[in-house]
């Protein structure tokens, strides 16, 4: 059952089979689109352990059908995720946040560093999820181009990593606030921006982003848009749905969210991903049903004017543009 990068949408995105850049190629011509639906969520289990999955090809997934659910349903019950989880925090002194914090300051920096970049030293899995992180960001930069120039528009990138998506922005002229955190990938984001927006030589001038380390609860301002990318995913819905009604309060026009939609497939996949941790642990994941992100949105005034879904092998991802209703 492998799958391949694609976006249930009328937009003509690139769908390359090569890949070679952590950054979304040249942007095609323009164009009037019809509202898309779309989904997005990161890879196989969770963001952490995926990328230890070497060894899990299309093959392996493709066996998931049938009889072998029940049986692989049998194995995850003899498994305790949770209990990995719990120790993992008690070993950073803190909940979720700090797990993530750690990890992202840590070995899982390591880890996305190379993933998010141009390394040749990734393993197959490693560079199944670059494309589809690669296709998600394109897909983003085309959404926010169709309406026009970016040239001056503020956008808060909340959950910036290496920069993949800050710098793109920038480099259409776009005025970012791009935060994350992890103070090892602002870190590195600043680095990749000084360096690419110092050797740009496009017909805009672009404006160097501002990186702040930052967790999304701290975040505040006001901004023409928001985008947060597949940041939800550290979120449980109870709170997933308050940070959704911040993450509004600081956007004027639009937010955009990508997210690790919920559905008894993914999450099996999910489970799957926790049966191989690998040896920095892994930070606990949440799925999200698109229903319930929506009703979120829409208790605070908020509606979804687009929908899409990019998949690759090992990467997943529901992504939704919302303005105010």
């Amino acid at each position: 059952m492998a799958y391949s990068a694609s976006l249930s949408s009328h937009i003509p995105f690139q769908t390359n089979s090569r890949f070679s850049s952590a950054f979304p190629p040249k942007l095609p011509t323009k164009q009037k689109t019809t509202p898309f639906r779309a989904s997005a969520i990161p890879p196989l289990s969770t963001a952490a352990s995926v990328t230890d999955l070497s060894a899990l090809d299309s093959t392996t997934i493709a066996l998931i059908g049938g009889g072998s659910v029940a049986a692989l349903a049998a194995v995850l019950s003899l498994t305790d995720p949770e209990r990995r989880r719990r120790l993992q925090a008690e070993e950073v002194g803190g909940g979720d946040k700090e797990v993530v914090r750690n990890y992202f300051n840590n070995s899982g920096f390591q880890r996305w560093k190379k993933i998010y970049g141009e390394t040749d030293d990734v393993n197959k899995v490693q560079l199944d999820i670059r494309l589809g992180h690669s296709k998600t960001v394109e897909n983003v930069m085309q959404m926010l181009t169709d309406d026009g120039s970016l040239k001056g528009v503020t956008v808060c990138d909340a959950g910036c990593g290496t920069g993949c998506l800050a710098i793109p922005l920038a480099k259409e002229g776009a005025l970012v606030s791009a935060s994350d955190i992890s103070a090892a990938m602002v870190a590195e984001a600043e680095k990749q921006a000084k360096e690419q927006l110092a050797a740009s030589n496009g017909d805009i001038a672009p404006v160097m982003p501002k990186f702040e380390v930052k967790d999304l609860e701290s975040l505040d301002g006001k901004y023409d848009t928001v985008v947060c990318l597949d940041v939800l995913i550290h979120y449980p819905q109870n709170k997933a749905d308050g940070m959704i009604a911040h993450l509004a309060s600081l956007a004027e026009k639009r937010l955009i969210l990508s997210f690790a939609p919920k559905t008894f497939y993914y999450d099996l996949l999910k489970r799957i991903g926790e049966l191989f941790p690998g040896p920095s642990k892994a930070t606990r994941a949440y799925l999200h049903a698109e229903a319930d992100v929506e009703r979120a949105l829409n208790k605070v005034g908020w509606k979804i004017r687009k929908r899409g879904l990019i998949t690759t092998q090992f990467y997943f991802a529901r992504l939704v543009e919302a303005v105010p209703a």
